[in-house]
Protein backbone atom coordinates (compact mmCIF):
# COMPACT_ATOMS: atom_id res chain seq x y z
CA UNK A 1 0.00 0.00 0.00
CA UNK A 2 3.14 2.21 -0.02
CA UNK A 3 2.66 3.07 -3.16
CA UNK A 4 -1.10 3.96 -3.04
CA UNK A 5 -0.83 6.24 -0.11
CA UNK A 6 2.43 8.67 -2.06
CA UNK A 7 -0.18 8.59 -4.89
CA UNK A 8 -2.51 9.47 -2.33
CA UNK A 9 -0.28 12.29 -0.93
CA UNK A 10 0.39 13.60 -4.57
CA UNK A 11 -3.39 14.24 -5.05
CA UNK A 12 -4.01 15.63 -1.53
CA UNK A 13 -3.96 19.60 -3.77
CA UNK A 14 -7.03 21.52 -4.95
CA UNK A 15 -5.34 21.64 -8.14
CA UNK A 16 -5.52 18.78 -10.35
CA UNK A 17 -2.31 17.67 -10.90
CA UNK A 18 -2.43 16.73 -14.39
CA UNK A 19 -5.09 19.09 -14.99
CA UNK A 20 -8.56 18.74 -16.10
CA UNK A 21 -8.44 18.29 -19.87
CA UNK A 22 -7.74 14.67 -21.39
CA UNK A 23 -4.62 13.58 -22.18
CA UNK A 24 -4.01 14.37 -26.18
CA UNK A 25 -3.56 10.52 -26.35
CA UNK A 26 -7.02 10.11 -25.01
CA UNK A 27 -8.46 13.32 -27.36
CA UNK A 28 -7.31 11.61 -30.49
CA UNK A 29 -8.06 8.03 -30.36
CA UNK A 30 -11.50 8.14 -28.46
CA UNK A 31 -13.39 8.00 -32.13
CA UNK A 32 -12.00 4.11 -31.68
CA UNK A 33 -14.58 3.65 -28.28
CA UNK A 34 -17.74 3.59 -29.54
CA UNK A 35 -21.05 5.43 -27.89
CA UNK A 36 -22.62 3.02 -25.02
CA UNK A 37 -19.45 0.58 -24.97
CA UNK A 38 -18.13 -0.03 -21.93
CA UNK A 39 -14.24 0.86 -20.86
CA UNK A 40 -12.14 0.36 -17.80
CA UNK A 41 -9.39 2.74 -17.40
CA UNK A 42 -7.03 1.43 -15.14
CA UNK A 43 -5.13 3.65 -12.57
CA UNK A 44 -7.34 6.55 -13.55
CA UNK A 45 -6.33 9.19 -11.34
CA UNK A 46 -8.60 12.73 -10.97
CA UNK A 47 -10.92 11.40 -13.60
CA UNK A 48 -9.75 13.56 -16.25
CA UNK A 49 -10.07 10.43 -19.13
CA UNK A 50 -13.03 9.01 -17.79
CA UNK A 51 -15.14 11.94 -17.62
CA UNK A 52 -13.79 13.07 -20.85
CA UNK A 53 -14.93 9.65 -22.38
CA UNK A 54 -18.30 9.78 -20.18
CA UNK A 55 -18.81 13.04 -22.62
CA UNK A 56 -18.63 11.38 -25.55
CA UNK A 57 -21.51 8.59 -24.23
CA UNK A 58 -19.32 5.62 -23.60
CA UNK A 59 -19.56 4.11 -19.95
CA UNK A 60 -16.68 4.28 -17.79
CA UNK A 61 -15.38 2.00 -14.81
CA UNK A 62 -12.46 3.74 -13.52
CA UNK A 63 -9.57 2.00 -11.34
CA UNK A 64 -8.29 4.17 -8.68
CA UNK A 65 -6.55 3.20 -5.56
CA UNK A 66 -5.79 7.02 -4.13
CA UNK A 67 -8.80 7.83 -2.21
CA UNK A 68 -8.10 11.74 -2.85
CA UNK A 69 -7.62 10.84 -6.63
CA UNK A 70 -10.83 8.95 -6.18
CA UNK A 71 -12.68 12.37 -4.35
CA UNK A 72 -11.47 14.76 -7.25
CA UNK A 73 -12.35 12.65 -10.00
CA UNK A 74 -15.69 12.10 -8.35
CA UNK A 75 -15.96 16.29 -8.37
CA UNK A 76 -15.12 16.46 -11.62
CA UNK A 77 -17.78 14.06 -13.56
CA UNK A 78 -20.28 15.84 -10.83
CA UNK A 79 -18.93 19.00 -12.66
CA UNK A 80 -18.60 17.51 -15.97
CA UNK A 81 -22.23 16.15 -15.21
CA UNK A 82 -21.75 12.60 -16.70
CA UNK A 83 -21.50 9.06 -14.97
CA UNK A 84 -18.48 7.86 -13.93
CA UNK A 85 -18.18 4.47 -12.06
CA UNK A 86 -14.83 4.48 -9.95
CA UNK A 87 -13.70 1.34 -8.04
CA UNK A 88 -11.55 1.40 -5.26
CA UNK A 89 -8.04 -0.94 -6.66
CA UNK A 90 -5.11 -1.47 -5.52
CA UNK A 91 -3.97 -3.20 -8.69
CA UNK A 92 -1.27 -5.60 -7.35
CA UNK A 93 -3.35 -8.78 -6.61
CA UNK A 94 -6.51 -6.79 -8.29
CA UNK A 95 -9.12 -9.69 -9.57
CA UNK A 96 -9.55 -8.57 -13.14
CA UNK A 97 -13.10 -9.04 -14.61
CA UNK A 98 -13.07 -11.39 -17.55
CA UNK A 99 -14.45 -10.56 -20.93
CA UNK A 100 -16.40 -7.73 -19.71
CA UNK A 101 -15.05 -4.62 -21.75
CA UNK A 102 -14.89 -3.56 -25.35
CA UNK A 103 -11.96 -1.13 -24.67
CA UNK A 104 -9.38 -1.09 -21.39
CA UNK A 105 -7.46 2.29 -21.31
CA UNK A 106 -4.57 2.48 -19.90
CA UNK A 107 -2.63 6.07 -19.86
CA UNK A 108 0.45 6.67 -17.66
CA UNK A 109 0.53 3.90 -15.23
CA UNK A 110 4.39 3.51 -15.28
CA UNK A 111 4.64 3.18 -11.21
CA UNK A 112 5.23 -0.53 -11.87
CA UNK A 113 8.00 -2.39 -12.08
CA UNK A 114 8.11 -4.97 -15.36
CA UNK A 115 6.80 -7.82 -12.62
CA UNK A 116 3.67 -5.81 -11.73
CA UNK A 117 3.82 -4.42 -15.65
CA UNK A 118 2.66 -7.86 -16.48
CA UNK A 119 0.46 -8.89 -14.35
CA UNK A 120 -1.62 -5.35 -15.36
CA UNK A 121 -0.98 -6.37 -18.96
CA UNK A 122 -1.99 -9.64 -18.37
CA UNK A 123 -5.43 -8.14 -16.67
CA UNK A 124 -6.03 -5.64 -19.16
CA UNK A 125 -6.13 -8.79 -21.79
CA UNK A 126 -8.53 -10.81 -19.14
CA UNK A 127 -10.57 -8.14 -19.27
CA UNK A 128 -11.13 -7.36 -22.63
CA UNK A 129 -13.55 -8.94 -24.78
CA UNK A 130 -12.79 -11.09 -27.63
CA UNK A 131 -12.45 -7.94 -30.53
CA UNK A 132 -11.75 -5.31 -28.22
CA UNK A 133 -8.85 -2.68 -27.95
CA UNK A 134 -6.17 -1.80 -25.54
CA UNK A 135 -5.11 1.66 -25.35
CA UNK A 136 -1.88 1.97 -23.77
CA UNK A 137 0.03 5.41 -23.44
CA UNK A 138 2.88 6.50 -21.40
CA UNK A 139 6.35 7.60 -21.73
CA UNK A 140 9.03 5.78 -23.82
CA UNK A 141 12.64 4.80 -22.80
CA UNK A 142 14.67 8.12 -23.50
CA UNK A 143 12.02 10.44 -21.20
CA UNK A 144 14.27 11.22 -18.10
CA UNK A 145 16.26 13.31 -20.58
CA UNK A 146 14.08 15.63 -20.55
CA UNK A 147 13.01 15.07 -16.35
CA UNK A 148 9.11 16.30 -17.43
CA UNK A 149 7.08 13.77 -15.40
CA UNK A 150 7.36 9.93 -15.42
CA UNK A 151 9.62 7.58 -13.64
CA UNK A 152 13.59 8.10 -13.60
CA UNK A 153 13.85 4.32 -14.06
CA UNK A 154 13.92 3.24 -17.50
CA UNK A 155 12.55 -0.63 -16.65
CA UNK A 156 9.38 0.60 -16.09
CA UNK A 157 9.01 3.08 -19.60
CA UNK A 158 7.64 1.83 -22.60
CA UNK A 159 9.10 0.92 -26.41
CA UNK A 160 7.10 -0.72 -28.67
CA UNK A 161 8.78 -4.00 -29.25
CA UNK A 162 7.74 -4.46 -24.91
CA UNK A 163 4.15 -3.73 -26.03
CA UNK A 164 4.03 -5.73 -29.15
CA UNK A 165 5.37 -8.87 -27.04
CA UNK A 166 3.41 -7.99 -24.14
CA UNK A 167 0.03 -8.49 -26.61
CA UNK A 168 1.34 -11.04 -29.02
CA UNK A 169 -1.07 -12.00 -32.03
CA UNK A 170 -3.08 -9.02 -31.11
CA UNK A 171 -4.01 -6.89 -34.24
CA UNK A 172 -1.73 -3.66 -34.00
CA UNK A 173 -4.16 -1.26 -35.18
CA UNK A 174 -1.75 2.17 -33.97
CA UNK A 175 1.28 2.52 -32.49
CA UNK A 176 3.99 5.46 -32.63
CA UNK A 177 7.03 6.27 -30.35
CA UNK A 178 7.76 10.17 -30.91
CA UNK A 179 8.77 13.22 -29.24
CA UNK A 180 5.85 15.47 -28.14
CA UNK A 181 5.10 18.38 -26.13
CA UNK A 182 3.13 17.99 -22.72
CA UNK A 183 0.80 20.27 -21.20
CA UNK A 184 -1.20 18.55 -18.12
CA UNK A 185 -1.14 20.59 -15.60
CA UNK A 186 2.20 20.91 -13.11
CA UNK A 187 2.42 16.64 -13.37
CA UNK A 188 2.98 16.87 -17.32
CA UNK A 189 4.78 20.19 -18.34
CA UNK A 190 7.24 20.36 -21.15
CA UNK A 191 8.75 18.53 -24.10
CA UNK A 192 8.69 14.48 -23.48
CA UNK A 193 9.04 11.27 -25.08
CA UNK A 194 5.66 9.37 -25.63
CA UNK A 195 5.09 6.24 -26.93
CA UNK A 196 0.95 5.00 -28.52
CA UNK A 197 -0.23 1.37 -28.78
CA UNK A 198 -3.65 0.59 -29.73
CA UNK A 199 -4.24 -3.15 -30.07
CA UNK A 200 -7.40 -5.46 -30.73
CA UNK A 201 -7.52 -8.38 -28.66
CA UNK A 202 -8.01 -11.61 -31.00
CA UNK A 203 -11.57 -13.19 -31.31
CA UNK A 204 -10.31 -16.60 -30.95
Amino acid sequence: MEGVMSWNERFAGADYVYGKAPADFVARQAWRVAPGSKLLSVAEGEGRNGTYLASLGVQVTALEGAANARRKATALAAERGVPLQIVPADLRGFDWPEAEYDAVLACFIQFADPAFRAEIFDGIAKALKPGGIALIHGFARRQPRYGTGGPGNVEQLYDLDLLRDAFPRWEVLHQADYDGELDEGEGHSGPAALVDFVARKPVR
